[in-house]
């Protein structure tokens, strides 16, 4: 009985111990399997010596597809602009972002605020063309979700060229969904030149800058305002674009895989820098491992209750009866009766 009760013990501990790993490695999303190579991007921005120069493992990979006219009289131009987010020195704000994209907020918005040699910004669901470009909701421009985020800044994240920011009102803590892409180096916007907090970078433009470039030259009304950073301009239509620049889709694509070891499946030669799949992975796999021991042991130890062993210090008790030799039941049981037949 003891035995049984042990063994139900150990499974119930060992199904509560495995089953936040099951559902944590069901809960990881595709993509995250889907590894792209960096020397496949061709149309970066000007390089600084930052560690943003360089491309980590398991970032996750945004695509932003647009469509814009170069001039007033220019055809249509389509385009995409591929960014690396910086998970693992922006958590909060690359999280943000990754869940406003998964629920498709920014398909169909347009950028509603572009200033040449500074920035482009979109990321308003408010700003949507209703009938025909420019008519679109009040509201665009000042619209979000409602809900905010902190400001969050990293020592090894920086205004460079084609870096990609979170958008903010006068308080450092209101970034929503707002963003924008650095059209030239805006060091500028960075907190130690600033008294205000500054904003909050994470990511950067890894391949189609030059769709970024040719967006901030469009034509638009002057924006005099573009030196005081990256708030929303407000209904004065100051820096909207005088023809839709509109993105068409944004989506998660993959993660960076400059090893090659995603896609190969090869996780054991590549040094960790960032969060990725790998850390999970192992996780789980250690973990599943450990419990299947302990469970092993466990069974054999509670299976089957061992008998009381005699020591040194045991007392016995003989309980004993006595019968009359005549009445001895063994003497009775082992005697022999042989009987002998008349011969006549």
């Amino acid at each position: 009985m003891r035995g049984r009760f042990l063994t139900t013990i150990v499974l119930i501990f060992l199904f509560s111990a495995l089953m936040p790993s099951s559902l944590a490695q069901q809960q990881q999303p595709e993509r995250r399997s889907i590894g792209i190579d960096p020397e496949t991007w061709t149309d970066g921005p000007v390089e600084e010596e930052t560690p943003m120069k360089e491309s980590f493992e398991g970032n996750a990979i945004l695509l932003i597809e647009v469509t814009y006219y170069r001039s007033l009289t220019s055809d249509e131009y389509q385009g995409s602009i591929v960014i690396e987010l910086f998970e693992q020195w922006a958590p909060i704000t690359t999280s943000n972002i990754i869940e406003h994209v998964e629920i498709g907020l920014y398909d169909g918005i347009f950028f509603h605020r572009v200033v040449d040699d500074f920035v482009i910004q979109s990321g308003d669901p408010e700003c949507k063309t209703e009938g025909a470009y420019p008519l679109t909701s009040p509201q665009c421009s000042s619209g979000g979700t409602g809900e905010t985020i902190p400001l969050e800044h990293d020592e090894n994240l920086s205004h460079v060229d084609g870096a990609m920011g979170m958008a903010r009102g006068a308080e450092q803590d209101s970034g929503d969904s707002q963003w924008y892409i650095t059209d030239t180096e805006q060091h500028g916007l960075d907190p130690e030149n600033r008294d205000d907090g500054g904003y909050a970078v994470f990511g950067i433009v890894r391949d189609g800058m030059t769709f970024v470039r040719e967006i901030a030259n469009t034509p638009t009304a002057t924006n005099p305002l573009s030196d005081q950073g990256v708030q929303n301009p407000g209904p004065d239509l100051l820096g909207r674009p005088i023809r839709e620049v509109h993105i068409d889709s944004m989506r998660m694509i993959g993660v960076s895989d400059p090893y090659g070891n995603i896609n190969s499946g090869d996780y054991e030669a590549q040094t960790y820098n960032t969060i990725s799949d790998f850390d999970t992975k192992m996780l789980i796999s250690i973990t599943f491992v450990v419990s299947i021991l302990i469970f092993g042991t466990l069974v054999y130890i509670t299976q089957i209750d061992p008998p009381k062993t005699l020591d040194d210090e045991t007392e016995l008790v003989l309980d004993a009866i006595l019968f009359d030799e005549e009445d001895d039941p063994f003497t009775k049981q082992t005697d022999v009766v042989i009987f002998e037949e008349d011969s006549d």
